[in-house]
């Protein structure tokens, strides 16, 4: 699919204020202690973030595991984001595979708490990567 300059904008903007406002589901989520619900926040808030990136940088990926390897192929290996940011993507995908698909995996506070602020800043990063 082809955008206008216009266009790309306006999605870039939408998706990332999509990421913004599901990332401001975590602390209400986490005070209950849904911590399955907390790590999938966490994942969708930081993919509509990459998701933004993508179309701003007009990158196609189609699956979400598309814009995982787009994210460390055009991104990562290129510098523009670092491995540990590589890193934390790939482990809340995987972390949230395993806690919406598999009954027998418990997630907890010491899964998911120590990825809560580094999940913020990246999405910031990506933000101040997208002017926004």
């Amino acid at each position: 699919m082809s955008l206008t300059d216009e266009q790309r904008s306006v999605m870039v903007s939408l998706e990332y204020e999509r990421a913004l406002s599901i990332f401001s589901q975590i602390e209400p989520l986490k005070q209950l202690g849904f911590w399955d619900n907390v790590a999938n926040r966490l994942y969708y808030s930081l993919f509509h973030a990459v998701t933004a990136l993508l179309i701003h940088d007009g990158i196609s990926a189609g699956t979400h595991k598309g814009a995982a390897q787009k994210f460390g192929q055009h991104y990562v290996v290129t510098g523009r984001f670092s491995l540990d940011e590589g890193r934390l993507y790939s482990q809340l995908q995987t972390l949230r595979e395993k806690s919406d698909y598999n009954c027998a995996f418990q997630v907890g506070s010491l899964n998911v708490e120590p990825m809560i602020i580094p999940t913020e800043a990246l999405i910031k990063h990506i933000g101040n990567y997208l002017g926004l």
